[in-house]
C-alpha cells in the first residue's frame, strides 16, 4: 500500500517511528529530576539526625534558594523539573536531527 508520493507505507512508519517529541520527552525528564530531589531532600529530612545531607547541600551551588528542608525540596523539585526539562528537550532535539540526517539519501 503506498503512501504519499509512492513512496512504501513502512518507509513512512519508520519516518514517524524514529522522531521523539521534544515537548513530551522534556517533561517526562523534569518530572523524573523533580521526584528525585524531592524524594531526596524529604527523606533525608524526615530521618533528621544531627547532621542533614551535607552532601546534598551542595546542590544549592546549581539550585538558588535551596536547602535541605522540606522547603527546599520544592525549591529544588522547581530547579529539578527546569533542568531535567531542558535536558530533555535538548536530547530529543539532537536525536532528531541525526535521525534526519541519517534518513536522507
Amino acid at each position: 500500500m503506498p503512501g504519499r508520493d509512492g513512496e512504501p507505507l513502512v518507509a513512512l512508519l519508520a519516518v514517524r517511528v524514529l522522531r521523539l517529541e521534544a515537548l513530551l520527552q522534556g517533561v517526562a525528564t523534569g518530572l523524573v529530576g523533580a521526584l528525585a530531589v524531592f524524594a531526596a531532600t524529604s527523606w533525608l529530612v524526615l530521618r533528621g539526625g544531627p547532621v542533614v545531607g551535607p552532601h546534598l547541600a551542595l546542590l544549592a551551588q546549581f539550585f538558588p534558594g535551596y536547602r535541605v528542608t522540606f522547603t527546599g525540596s520544592l525549591v529544588g523539585a522547581a530547579w529539578g523539573f527546569g533542568y531535567g526539562f531542558v535536558a530533555g528537550w535538548l536530547v530529543s532535539l539532537l536525536y532528531n536531527a541525526i535521525v534526519a540526517v541519517r534518513r536522507q539519501p
